[in-house]
């Protein structure tokens, strides 16, 4: 069974699109950290959310993918245009199209 998250954030006003470029580089990362999927998605109703659905190997492999360097620099460069506003939701993913 493999570990998801799904998650969202909100940003400050007119910073959506600097957040989202920030976490969607760096994937190839990701996928060596573990990650199978890894989706950046906007809220169609509020110009401020961004939404990430994650499906990871395994909580420990999410957990361990928080703590690398560019994880940590990411986060630091986002921080300070994001609002503070932040959702999550841990699954156990069982199956479905591209989860093997």
């Amino acid at each position: 069974m493999a570990f998801g998250y799904i998650g969202s954030m909100r940003t400050k006003p007119g910073h959506r699109d600097d957040v989202v470029a920030i976490l969607t580089r760096g994937q190839a990362g990701l996928r060596e950290a573990g990650c199978r999927v890894y989706a950046v998605g906007l809220d169609p109703e509020d110009e401020d959310k961004i939404w990430v659905s994650e499906v990871w190997e395994s909580a420990r492999h999410h957990a361990d993918s928080l703590q690398l360097p560019e994880t940590k620099a990411a986060i630091a460069e986002a921080m300070p245009m994001l609002t503070g506003e932040f959702t999550g939701q841990k699954v156990e993913v069982v199956g479905g199209l591209g989860i093997g």
